[in-house]
């Protein structure tokens, strides 16, 4: 395992430290670490320290090994963050004391080791516990620049509900839609059950029951008729105590990446996603387990490229994203674009869009991590 170096005498120029943040509590934790592996690989370290922190499932921050090798996919299934920690003692503590970013490894019974001082953390975390403020709210308090978006952007682009609204606000279109809160649910679920059968009735079947507060397509269920739609609730109660439930927009999936540069965030080029042959909709198996991968750039006309490039800019300031989001869309048969989500931190494994798009665009892999990381530097943890 390579740790930071010793930290250089007073004065002296050093590179900055990285936390590469990831694993976490969610049930996005694999992707979280396949997602690392690739990061990790691809930051320049004539540049920037690294220090991998990882997240374990129950919640504790650990040392792991700076090896991207071991963080990648082994017979289609991700590894986990206690799998690459280097010891079942010790965590990774970071002061919440603005004026010290030291971090350190306390281990009982020893004395706590200095690691360095942090001047970036990396969060690539996915689903709730990292990617949905939580963790941004942290490293906030901490006084510490990280990439991505801030608290509130963060939350909204992890809430479909609140997502949906904000961006109704600014315009936006968004497709039909309904949420069952907890209260509802635990107060009357056969009521419940009713006004997801009269939405039904109203917009047709398919539906879409998704949990309201995960990504990745986890918990998601299309259902094709009354049959179904149980066993879809509880799906997606397994992961999250709000649900959503969406009705079918037909047409075609298309994807654009924003990305923060000095001069202000720009927009890629977009990509297309086919619904993959043996499957319904674009779940978790397509984005992350196959080997096919969306069309880049999409066969679209040019004003349909430069209006679907607008509209992602036009999501990220809705919801005052930054460093980075994935705007997913929806171009209907009629020609309009409707707004499915945004992603404020898109996966970066070998078949993620959110690269390929920027690769597209003439962003390569490493120098859009260091993009990120130079977009992070240049902020300040106060009111912005």
């Amino acid at each position: 395992m390579t740790e930071p170096s010793t930290p250089p005498p007073s004065g002296a120029r050093r590179r900055p430290l990285v936390i590469l943040l990831f694993g976490g509590r969610s049930s996005e934790h694999g992707i979280s670490v396949v997602t690392a592996g690739a990061v990790l690989r691809a930051i320049d370290r004539t540049k920037y320290d690294v220090l991998p922190v990882g997240i374990t499932q129950d919640g504790r921050w650990v040392l792991t090994a700076d090896d991207p090798e071991r963080m990648a996919m082994t017979d289609g299934r991700p590894p986990t963050v206690e799998q690459l920690m280097d010891s079942e003692r010790g965590n990774i503590v970071v002061s919440v004391d603005p004026t010290d970013r030291t971090v350190v490894r306390s281990e009982r019974g020893t004395e706590p080791k200095v690691l360095g001082e942090v001047d970036v953390v990396f969060p690539v975390l996915h689903g709730p516990y990292g990617e949905d403020g939580t963790v941004q709210g942290l490293l906030e308090l901490s006084g510490i620049p990280y990439v991505g978006a801030g608290v509130l952007a963060s939350a909204v682009g992890q809430d479909k509900e609140y997502m949906k609204r904000v961006f109704s606000s600014f315009g936006l279109a968004v497709g039909p839609y309904l949420v069952i809160r907890p209260r509802e649910w635990q107060a009357d679920a056969t009521g419940a059950r009713a006004r997801i059968s009269r939405f039904a009735d109203g917009y047709g079947w398919p539906l879409f029951v998704k949990p309201a507060r995960a990504g990745s397509s986890i918990g998601i269920t299309k259902v094709d008729g009354p049959p179904g739609l149980e066993d879809a609730i509880a799906e997606a109660h397994r992961h999250d105590a709000k649900i959503i439930v969406e009705a079918l927009v037909r047409g075609r999936e298309i994807e654009c990446g924003v990305l923060e540069f000095p001069e202000g965030p720009r927009a890629s080029v977009p990509a297309e996603i086919p619904a993959p042959d043996a499957r319904a909709y674009y779940d978790f198996e397509a984005k992350y387990l196959d080997s096919t991968p969306g069309v880049v750039p999409a066969a679209l006309t040019e004003s349909q490229t430069s209006e679907v490039r607008r509209l992602a800019l036009k999501a990220f300031e809705a919801a005052s994203c930054e460093g980075l989001v994935r705007a997913d869309f929806f171009l209907t048969e009629e020609g309009r674009f409707v707004i499915n989500e945004i992603n404020t931190m898109p996966g970066f494994t070998p078949v993620s869009m959110y690269p390929q798009m920027w690769q597209a665009s003439g962003v390569e892999y490493g120098d859009l991590v260091d993009r990120l990381l130079q977009a992070a530097l240049r902020r300040t943890t106060r009111l912005r």
